[in-house]
């Protein structure tokens, strides 16, 4: 299946460098640019892209308010994409608001471009993109900040069973389903079931969304391996 992608960005060198990379892969379809994110949302509604490549910094609307209209849609529409942020600072605040109003994760703009590729096919996937070390370092700052719902998240953990808690904590802590599996001894098809069962509980839309109330609930401290 082709995965349908628009890039919303204020640089148009930086929209066309990301739109030819893209549509030079066979399973990447490139359906539209915006220049900021009010024009972004619009074309996301006629478009129905799979991913939106989103800019943090933009004039008009910036990247955390388009991605919490479009992960937090009105009354009547049903189309939500998955939302990867570009940013070309390693530790932008806008990173941590943006994980938790939705994102899926984000990728700075000089990473390598086979990085790109992979993180449009892994969000695709239903994956987030938190593998990367200054992906963990930004998750384990954002978890430092004091939040006045911890201890209603502690208690959510109730919820859980000890097997899912104990998956919880290795998302949170970087592992993908298959080095959760061997870790575990399970079946990947067992951890993805057990995965989807967390997220249910939770109420959490994906795996960024679970990584940030693995720390916000205390389950996984910053530094914790």
């Amino acid at each position: 299946m082709t995965i349908r992608v628009i890039i919303v960005d204020d640089q148009a060198m930086v929209r066309a460098g990301f739109a030819a990379l893209l549509a030079a892969q066979s399973d990447i379809d490139v359906v539209g640019e915006a220049p900021n994110g009010k024009e972004g949302v619009v074309l996301s509604r006629t478009a129905h892209p799979d991913i939106v490549l989103m800019d943090v910094r933009m004039p008009e609307m910036d990247g955390l308010a388009a991605t919490r209209v479009l992960l937090d849609p009105p009354p009547g529409v049903v189309h939500r994409p998955k939302v990867l942020m570009l940013t070309t600072f390693d530790a932008d605040d806008y990173i941590f608001e943006a994980l938790r109003a939705g994102a899926s994760g984000f990728l700075l703009k000089d990473a390598p471009p086979a990085d790109l590729i992979s993180a449009v096919r892994v969000v695709a996937g239903g994956d987030a993109l938190l593998a990367p070390s200054v992906t963990r370092r930004l998750i384990a700052e954002f978890a430092e900040r004091k939040t006045s719902s911890r201890r209603e998240r502690s208690l959510a953990l109730n919820g859980l069973t000890p097997r899912e808690t104990e998956v919880l904590g290795l998302i949170a802590r970087g592992l993908s389903n298959q080095e959760i599996a061997d870790r575990l001894v399970l079946a990947e098809q067992t951890v993805k079931t057990h995965i989807g069962r967390v997220l249910a509980k939770l109420g959490l839309r994906d795996r960024a969304q679970a990584v940030i109330f693995a720390y916000e609930s205390g389950l996984v401290t910053p530094g914790e391996r």
